[in-house]
């Protein structure tokens, strides 16, 4: 039974640079509230008719295919996540898939928020360790620019939240050397609505969507911020542990974790939890926000551009986000 291995990482955020400074003009917010709540100083924004979910996956996408040293017709399945699909229906993984030019190869869309990325790795590591797939693209691609409310009511999220996405390239190994170790997924749905979008959806008493949605905000996101920082710092030490655990590891034997950027507040809060080193975790939130399925790719990826990833190396990837679910996996490199 093979395992399987990141062959290749690229990601992809849009030209458009949006400041606090920036937000300062539209909204009641300021440079130094947005910093001390989240650690953010700056995110992207899409440009229409420029970018989209699927053409912002295909840049990523073509690069970490290229740095695995493949052609796009190598590849023979698609795992997308994304929250934010170019259309209602169907998802962003078949229009991927005509991006690339790539005919008729499986398509598969994850949606479980900023764990997706995650979710969708996990997945990817069961079709290869099968022996059903060898080159398995695997991407978190997010528009969320277009769904906050930009205002003083809404900045609480709107602050939060940026456009981009990320990309590796899953590939079958004899090797036990570098290779996925292994993947670790969990979800509590008692808290789906402390942060969730309510509308439109099939559930309604006439149709899916409706003029009054807009009007009663239910397509607004909803955040009860205090619920999610509480559960997220329990969960990402819990999940973290546990790939250690299973692995016969301890903290000390990581050499890099990649947590999903949600607030710089929660990656320092688990960073020193966990007991490691400033240099031992990648925080790039304040460049981004928070990308959603997209920022571990995104993140891992600058950091192995930055020299930070290297060969043997134990990366640890975990996240936390709406549904409630989380994640984690361990990587040997």
């Amino acid at each position: 039974m093979p395992y399987s291995k990141i062959a290749g990482l690229g990601y992809y955020v849009p030209e458009t640079v949006v400041t606090n400074q920036d937000l300062e003009k539209i909204m009641d917010t300021s440079d130094a509230w947005i910093q001390e709540r989240t650690g953010i100083r700056e995110r992207r924004f899409f440009t229409y008719g420029t970018d989209s979910i699927a053409s912002m996956a295909a840049h990523a996408s073509r690069q970490a295919i290229e740095r695995a040293g493949l052609q796009p017709g190598d590849i023979d399945f698609i795992i997308l996540a994304t929250i934010t699909s170019d259309y209602y229906f169907p998802g962003d993984g078949v229009l991927l898939q005509r991006e690339l030019g790539l005919e008729t190869i499986g398509a598969l869309d994850v949606k479980n928020q900023c764990s997706g990325f995650i979710y969708a790795l996990s997945v990817g590591d069961q079709f290869v360790r099968s022996g059903m797939y060898k080159n398995i693209l695997v991407v978190g691609a997010e528009i969320q620019s277009t769904f906050l409310d930009k205002s003083t009511e809404g900045r609480n999220v709107a602050v939060i939240f940026g456009d981009g996405a990320g990309a590796v390239v899953l590939q079958a190994t004899d090797s036990e050397d570098h290779r996925i170790l292994s993947t670790h997924l969990h979800a509590d749905g008692r808290y789906a609505e402390d942060l969730y979008v309510k509308g439109p959806g099939g559930s309604r008493p006439d149709r899916w969507f409706a003029p009054d949605m807009l009007e009663n905000g239910d397509m607004e996101v909803k955040m009860n911020g205090s619920a999610v920082f509480k559960h997220a710092i329990q969960r990402f030490p819990e999940v973290i542990q546990e790939a250690l655990d299973a692995n016969g590891y301890t903290t000390s034997d990581i050499s890099l974790l990649v947590p999903h950027q949600a607030n710089l507040r929660i990656s320092e809060y688990v960073r020193q939890k966990m007991g490691l080193s400033e240099d031992k975790v990648v925080n790039n939130i304040q460049h981004y926000g928070n990308t959603t399925a997209a920022s571990i790719p995104i993140a891992l990826t600058e950091a192995w551009e930055a020299g930070r990833v290297q060969p043997g190396d134990l990366i640890c990837l975990a996240a936390f986000g709406s549904g409630f679910t989380w994640a984690s996996a361990l990587i040997r490199w």
